[in-house]
């Protein structure tokens, strides 16, 4: 645009609405000829008498600070979309450069995708995520972990991840759409025992993570690896929900308490309208001794468990310190056998 300022708050505007990423800014037409070969952006914004007839293979949105015959007829001649007076009409701008976003790629997903959640706190779905990765990366499946719990997600505590210098969640933020399978690999954290990890953001970066983003994550993970782990927020929300949409199989994790299987009930209730039959299975947490047994959760639920987690004291203070519980203790070989049993059952 010709007015330098104008041109700016606008650049700036689209950057901050979360709806569009400008890739570049262009002073002449020289400039923007050049900046669209070199991006191929999805859609270009700017003033008429500016873009006038250099663009015809982009969508055009055309924008001005007044609305006059001549700025009306240029947008024709450029062939716009849409033109917009600004600032008066910047929101119609967003909705309209949302709209001319490309749609992402198709993914070849080859990978299983398994999400693990726990509607209580302290059922164990951290222990199950991170152990099952660790099983499947045992069983020589390259596995990709991801803590999809942007507000409170503990992955990385659990198993020992350095604090800082790391790449979280939200570093992917800024791509959105574009995430590729390359961008993922820079961003991921190898653990020792063999698996890949996406961790959470710190809490500061947390509103950066967007329902879609998580999920595009994980469909991207998919097309690159065998496995793909993912540790669900504890509330149902549009994280979880729009995860548990492309999971091949959920991993509801019970604590043998009856606020546990309330939970559990009341989640799997709201997602049931997604479609999760034939996909859903429970996995049992004895980490306490209890009245209630794995026995109840046929009555409760209509189904046997998949797999029972054995009481094992090591698990808690083995987290406390970064690590994984041992590999031949009874809580590893349990988690182990879960493996096995996701895997012959398949995608």
């Amino acid at each position: 645009m010709e007015q330098h300022d104008v041109a700016e708050e606008v650049m700036h505007f689209l950057d901050r609405s979360g709806g569009a990423r400008v890739v570049a800014t262009a002073a002449d037409d020289r400039q923007l000829v050049e900046a669209v070969r070199q991006l191929e952006p999805d859609a270009v914004v700017g003033q008429p008498s500016v873009v006038a007839d250099v663009i015809r293979s982009r969508r055009f949105l055309a924008i001005d600070t007044r609305e006059t015959v001549g700025a009306l007829r240029a947008a024709i001649r450029a062939g716009a979309e849409g033109f917009f007076v600004w600032p008066a009409e910047r929101d119609a701008l967003s909705e309209a450069a949302r709209a001319a976003r490309a749609a992402p790629a198709a993914l070849d997903r080859r990978a299983t995708v398994v999400a693990v959640h726990a509607a209580r706190g302290g059922a164990g779905a951290t222990f199950v995520a991170t152990h099952l990765s660790r099983a499947f990366a045992r069983r020589g499946r390259a596995c990709v972990l991801i803590d999809a719990d942007p507000w409170y997600g503990d992955v990385d505590a659990a198993i020992g991840a350095p604090e800082h210098d790391v790449h979280t969640l939200a570093d992917l933020a800024p791509l959105g759409a574009e995430l590729s399978p390359a961008h993922l690999d820079d961003t991921l954290w190898a653990h020792p025992e063999g698996f890949r990890v996406l961790l959470s953001p710190p809490p500061e970066a947390a509103r950066e993570v967007e329902p879609m983003l998580v999920r595009r994550a994980a469909d991207v993970a998919a097309t690159a690896t065998d496995v793909v782990v993912l540790h669900l927020p504890h509330a149902i929300d549009a994280r979880a929900r729009a995860v548990c949409e492309t999971a091949d199989r959920i991993v509801e994790v019970l604590s043998l308490d009856v606020l546990s299987f309330r939970a559990s009930k009341r989640a799997v209730d709201v997602l049931g309208p997604d479609g999760i039959e034939g996909r859903l299975g429970f996995v049992v947490n004895r980490a306490s001794r209890a009245e209630i047994t794995p026995g109840d959760v046929p009555r409760v639920f209509g189904c046997e468990p998949l797999a029972v987690v054995p009481l094992d004291r090591r698990v808690d203070r083995a987290q406390d310190h970064g690590r994984l519980v041992a590999l031949r203790s009874r809580s590893g070989r349990a988690i182990d056998r879960l493996a096995a049993r996701l895997e012959e059952a398949g995608p």
